[in-house]
């Protein structure tokens, strides 16, 4: 509930659209109520496999997919990385990034990645993008397979890929198609995975613990 121009309104807790028209209330409630820490444990994880190999941050080219109003890009600009897109459906989260967090990306496509138009697909594909990033937001009705089969084929082989996904989704029963893919994806040789960590996610609404696993990996060859 929140009170809006002396009268009391409802805005539902995933309601994202609704969330990211009011400033700060998205960190308000992820971050500081319920403590969030996907971001910035993909932004060390990902930090850790690129100081290992020796690589340059000032030479990522980012992708960060359901981008939402720009949190783990600010994480990434904190750590010097200065060329990242976003993407998202929601138009939104656009705008609330660009009036939130001015600067943090180059550039913002409100886009549908499981239906691109061909000139949607081409745009992303020439700008040579070496990381994939997308933080809480897989195995949900925005994001299915089919919409990251199109975000990882949108980077360059050799390409990072710094995702977290629900624990649940990485199970047998998994009903999201994320299981399947990551497994289709690493036994087909497309994708190398260095790194998978399980950490707290945030807390639920009743205090309850929610677990992710963050993944790093190295992309060989398209999806």
């Amino acid at each position: 509930m929140r009170q809006d121009q002396g009268e009391w309104r409802e805005i539902k807790f995933h309601d994202y659209a609704a969330i990211f028209k009011i400033p700060g209330l998205y960190e308000h409630l992820f971050h500081d109520l319920l403590r969030c820490q996907s971001p910035a444990v993909v932004r060390r994880l990902l930090e850790e496999e690129v100081d290992r190999e020796g690589g340059e941050r000032t030479h990522l080219r980012v992708l960060d997919v359901g981008a939402g109003n720009g949190l783990m890009a600010e994480e990434l600009s904190d750590w010097g990385v200065g060329f990242t897109v976003g993407v998202d459906i929601l138009p939104e989260a656009a705008e609330a990034a660009h009036r939130d967090r001015t600067g943090v990306y180059k550039d913002y496509h409100v886009l549908d990645l499981a239906h691109l138009s061909p000139g949607e697909r081409d745009a992303l594909r020439e700008s040579t993008f070496n990381v994939l990033t997308c933080v809480a937001a897989l195995g949900f009705a925005d994001i299915p397979p089919r919409a990251f089969r199109e975000a990882y084929n949108s980077i360059v082989p050799g390409g990072w890929v710094a995702i977290t996904l629900k624990e649940e989704f990485l199970q047998g029963d998994d009903r999201s198609g994320y299981c399947r893919l990551i497994r289709d994806l690493s036994g087909s040789g497309a994708l190398e995975v260095r790194t998978s960590r399980r950490y707290l996610h945030r807390l639920g609404a009743r205090g309850e613990a929610y677990h992710y696993v963050a993944m790093t990996g190295k992309k060989v060859h398209d999806a």
